[in-house]
């Protein structure tokens, strides 16, 4: 059984870091996409970025590029988000997802993450 499971959230001020994880069992997540999602109180699932098999190139989205590094320990077997430069809107329950481009098969819990002002 494939599972996904994020770590790392929590509560940072404005302006602060972050880190998040993404650990996989029973997949290698260097052959497959990983995407980072996140989804805020009343709003749709929103994409932030993703990278890719293989040697990992890495998409994000607007909204956070400049502020995030997406990358991957294939030893651990682990994605990972770094953010930086946060800010409130930043607020919401981030996701990792696994799969091929566009169709993303398996999904974590999620982790909450509060930026406070």
């Amino acid at each position: 059984q494939v599972q996904l499971h994020e770590s790392g959230g929590g509560l940072v001020q404005a302006g602060g870091s972050l880190g998040l994880s993404c650990a996989a069992s029973g997949r290698t997540l260097s052959t497959y996409r990983t995407g980072w999602f996140r989804q805020a109180p009343g709003k749709e699932r929103e994409f932030v970025g993703s990278i890719d098999s293989g040697v990992g190139r890495t998409y994000y989205a607007n909204v956070v590029k400049g502020r995030i590094i997406i990358s991957r320990d294939n030893a651990k077997n682990t994605v990972y988000l770094q953010m930086n430069s946060l800010k409130p809107e930043d607020t919401a329950v981030y996701y990792c997802a696994s799969g091929l481009p566009g169709q993303y098969d398996v999904w974590g819990q999620g982790t909450q993450v509060i930026v406070s002002s």
